[in-house]
C-alpha cells in the first residue's frame, strides 16, 4: 500500500515537471515569435526606406534626363551633318582634332562626331551674334567656299574677302582700303593663314572651320567640320546665317540651302 502512494506521488510530479518545461517551451515559442515579429518589422522599415530612395533617385534621374534632353535640341537633325558630309574629315587626324572624331572609316577616312559638330556651331553663332556686321571680316581663299562666303556678304553685310586676301588690310593703316576689324572668321586655318598670321599680329579674336588635318593656334572659336567641298561648307554658312539673322533682328529672306551648297533637290 505505501509503495502504491508512492508511486502515485512520483507520478505526480513527474507531471508537475513535464507541465512546467512545457510551460517553459512555450514561454520560449512565444519569445521567439515575438521577437522575430519586431525584426521583420525593423526590416520592412529599412526596405521601405531604400525603396523610398530608390524612387526618389529616380525622379532625379528622371528630371536630369529631361533637362538634359532639352539641352540637346539641334541647330538641325544630326542626319543633315551627314547628308551634307560636313562630318566627314581627312586621313590626318591631328592631336587637338582627336577627341572630336567619332571613328575611322575603313579608308582611313576620320568621321566627325555630330553631336559635337552640332555643340561647337552653337559655340560659334553665339560668339559671332556678340558682333554687328561692320565688326568683322570673312576670308575663304578656297574656291569650294566663295559662293556661300559671298551670299552670306550680301545677306548680313559682312565684308568678306574670296579668291584673295589683301596683303596688309587690317595691319597696314597707310593703305587706302585699311580696315581694322574686331574679329576675323577664317574658313581654313591654313589656305586662310595669312588672315590668321595677321588677326593674331593685331590681337584680333579668330573664328574657324577646322578640318580633322587644322591646327587651332591662335583660334578663339572654331567648328569642326569638312572645310573642303562645296555643300560642307555651304550648309555650314547656311546655319551661321539663318541664326546670325535671327539674334540681330535682320529682317531679310535666308535663300534656299541649294543656293549654299550648289546642289539641286
Amino acid at each position: 500500500m505505501p509503495r502504491k502512494k508512492k508511486s502515485e506521488t512520483e507520478k505526480a510530479e513527474t507531471k508537475k515537471e513535464e507541465k512546467t518545461i512545457e510551460a517553459k517551451e512555450e514561454k520560449s515559442e512565444m519569445e521567439e515569435k515575438i521577437e522575430i515579429k519586431k525584426i521583420t518589422k525593423k526590416d520592412l522599415l529599412e526596405r521601405a526606406k531604400k525603396l523610398a530612395e530608390v524612387v526618389e533617385e529616380k525622379k532625379i534621374d528622371l528630371k536630369e534626363k529631361l533637362v538634359e534632353s532639352k539641352k540637346k535640341i539641334t541647330l538641325v537633325p544630326l542626319e543633315d551633318y551627314v547628308k551634307y558630309q560636313v562630318c566627314m574629315g581627312t586621313k590626318i587626324i591631328l592631336p587637338g582634332m582627336r577627341k572630336y572624331v567619332y571613328k575611322r572609316r575603313a579608308d582611313g577616312i576620320a568621321v566627325i562626331n555630330t553631336n559635337l559638330i552640332d555643340e561647337k556651331l552653337k559655340e560659334a553663332v553665339e560668339f559671332l551674334s556678340k558682333y554687328n556686321p561692320e565688326q568683322f571680316i570673312v576670308v575663304c581663299k578656297r574656291n569650294a567656299g566663295w559662293k556661300a562666303v559671298e551670299l552670306f556678304g550680301k545677306l548680313t553685310g559682312v565684308k568678306v574677302f574670296t579668291k584673295k586676301y589683301p596683303a596688309g588690310i587690317i595691319t597696314n593703316i597707310i593703305l587706302p582700303n585699311f580696315f581694322e576689324p574686331d574679329m576675323v572668321f577664317i574658313c581654313d586655318p591654313w589656305m586662310d593663314r595669312n588672315a590668321l598670321k595677321d588677326a593674331i599680329i593685331t590681337k584680333k579674336k579668330v573664328l574657324a572651320l577646322v578640318d580633322t588635318n587644322n591646327y587651332m593656334f591662335g583660334i578663339e572659336k572654331f567648328v569642326p567640320c569638312n572645310n573642303k567641298i562645296s555643300k560642307s561648307i555651304g550648309f555650314i554658312f547656311y546655319i551661321i546665317a539663318r541664326e546670325y539673322l535671327k539674334a540681330k533682328g535682320i529682317q531679310k529672306e535666308l535663300p534656299p540651302i541649294e543656293e549654299w551648297t550648289g546642289e539641286k533637290n
